[in-house]
């Protein structure tokens, strides 16, 4: 209920913002701009009555692609997709249906997990922003694992441990509603990453650090992310958002193998 009693339809609330995210926040190839590539993926969308433009507080600019953000979008419209799965159609009933709805979330989420899947290193571990300048001075750094201890750019494994739950749920829910083929696909991408994590230089062995998986980034443009007095790079440090990932993850993972 809202002021004076007005009832709001929380589903229908979810839709809209749901909606208008993947609208202006998503890039679908669709020609709406010079910088149209699809599943690029903005931080914020600035309004002023009207959409003004995207900006980024956490990424390198407006029009590269914060791989934080990119993650966050691979999982929730994944996991958007998953649970509206166990609705009953005739909770739709007062927003014409559910195909268009689930429609426009699939759409989101295979654009954002092949743009993961595309601009991240081989292993699966991204580095902060697809357009850190540092990446130019980096040879072919897409296809061979990333190096959480180069000289030019962090890596962000808490994008990697988001965005891997967010590729395994979406190939879960297309294996069992739609396409079994590209499903194993988004799938195995999952694993690949989770694979990487499970292992150093990314899993901590050591007792006294307080943090599950190395080498997170908090805020680069800021400053904020502490550089060991032998790197010119942020690395080594944790974040609660990729250590909660990395176990909701791993949960997922047990849960799947328990069937």
């Amino acid at each position: 209920m809202s002021e004076r009693d007005e009832k709001i339809n929380l589903l229908q609330r979810l839709v809209k913002h749901t909606t208008n995210t993947a609208r202006y926040n998503i890039w679908h190839g669709e020609n709406r701009d010079f910088y149209d590539v699809r599943g690029r993926t903005a931080h914020e969308s600035i309004f002023n009555g009207d959409y003004r433009c995207p900006s980024s507080q956490q990424g390198y600019s407006a029009f590269s692609t914060w791989t934080r953000g990119l993650a966050w979008a691979v999982l929730g419209f994944s996991e958007l997709l998953e649970w509206m799965a166990t609705l009953d159609e005739n909770d739709f009933s007062a927003l014409g249906g559910s195909e268009k709805i689930k429609a426009m979330l699939l759409k989101a989420a295979q654009a954002t997990c092949d743009f993961y899947i595309e601009y991240t290193p081989a292993c699966g571990v991204p580095y902060w922003d697809t357009g850190a300048p540092g990446l130019a001075k980096m040879n072919d750094h897409l296809n061979c694992r990333a190096n959480p201890f180069n000289t030019y750019e962090p890596v962000d494994n808490s994008a990697a441990a988001i965005a891997a739950q967010g590729l395994m749920r979406l190939g879960h829910y297309l294996k069992n509603c739609h396409d079994s083929t590209i499903g194993e696909q988004y799938f195995q991408a999952g694993l690949t990453v989770l694979n990487t994590l499970l292992e150093e230089p990314y899993l901590s062995s050591n007792p006294d650090h307080d943090g599950l998986l190395l080498h997170s980034v908090y805020h680069r443009p800021n400053g904020w992310d502490a550089i060991p007095a032998d790197r010119s790079v942020p690395c080594r440090e944790s974040s609660m958002w990729g250590d909660y990932h990395a176990r909701e993850l791993a949960l997922y993972v047990q849960r799947l193998a328990d069937q």
